[in-house]
């Protein structure tokens, strides 16, 4: 199993398929297994690369905190495409993932041939800042005096979750199983280094607004806490288009494979044809009756 060297940390990463590479990247739940129903379909296609976020094993889990951040899990995107030989690719991330595709794709837009950003908007809420850093803070002491499997029982009960429970009870117990699984070091400095205090997306507009690759935003409809947030992403994105999958929860490329997967497909192919263009900003309106005074 192949290692990328990223900074204080080797990540593990996994390669199926050939052709244009697609690199998924997951969210704070979950690991590169979070990808499976994506990897299986889009690797008849594509190149997919999945890797484990430092953190996560068997990549590396570092106990200083200071190497769990944005802009290192952004560079770590980078990081993970320079070993294995990837100038460009399509990045799709999911929550956590999301919010380091996002930002890939102000900081390393010549890498990115489109962005996939789905799930993304936990924390973003001015209004509600205050209150994730703590919940998040709290989940983190929960994390080391508690344990894995205590924390992971509680935050994949989340109201969140229980969309996916519902739907698939097969796929919703692999979920918790592999989220029970994961290091509780590990994931108390990603919610300490990296959730708490990553920035608000409504604070990196002017970077968003000059963001031209291709975007496709994906949310479930019941997911709360990203709705609004992905409203302000398609309109201040220029090249952004928007899914919402109904009676859909956090998890969505789970919860709806078909309809992610269907999603996405139809996306990278108009990225691939050319034709997935910015925003007409005649269409940044109001109005229905052009020329009003």
């Amino acid at each position: 199993m192949p290692y990328a060297e990223a900074q204080g940390a080797k990540l593990c990463f996994e390669e199926a398929g050939s052709g244009f590479p697609i690199v998924f990247v997951h969210e704070f739940a979950g690991d590169a297994r979070s990808w499976e129903p994506q990897v299986r379909y889009f690797s008849r296609l594509y190149r997919c690369i999945t890797y484990n976020a430092r953190g996560y094993p068997p990549s590396d889990v570092p106990e200083d905190r200071s190497l769990y951040s944005q802009d290192i899990a952004t560079d770590d995107i980078a990081a993970v495409m320079r070993s294995a030989g990837v100038d460009k690719a399509h990045v799709i991330g999911l929550s956590m993932g999301g919010f380091a595709a996002a930002h890939f794709g102000m900081r390393y837009p010549e890498m990115a041939a489109s962005l996939v950003i789905a799930g993304c908007g936990y924390g973003a809420n001015r209004d509600h800042r205050d209150q994730f850093k703590s919940e998040t803070e709290a989940a983190a002491d929960k994390l080391e005096r508690d344990g894995m499997e205590a924390m992971g029982k509680v935050y994949g009960a989340g109201p969140t979750r229980v969309q996916f429970e519902n739907k698939d009870p097969r796929g919703y117990a692999e979920f918790m199983e592999q989220l029970c699984s994961h290091s509780a070091t590990g994931s108390a400095n990603t919610l300490r280094g990296v959730q708490a205090v990553r920035p608000s997306l409504y604070d990196l507009e002017p970077q968003l607004r000059e963001m031209t690759t291709p975007s496709l935003l994906v949310t479930g409809d019941e997911d709360e806490p990203c709705l609004d947030a992905n409203l302000y992403l398609k309109r201040v994105i220029p090249g952004a288009g928007l899914v919402v999958i109904p009676k859909t929860g956090h998890a969505c490329n789970l919860e709806e494979p078909d309809a992610f997967n269907g999603a996405v497909r139809e996306f990278l192919a108009k990225v691939e044809q050319g034709t997935w263009s910015v925003r007409d900003p005649r269409s940044v309106s109001d109005t229905l009756f052009p020329g009003r005074d």
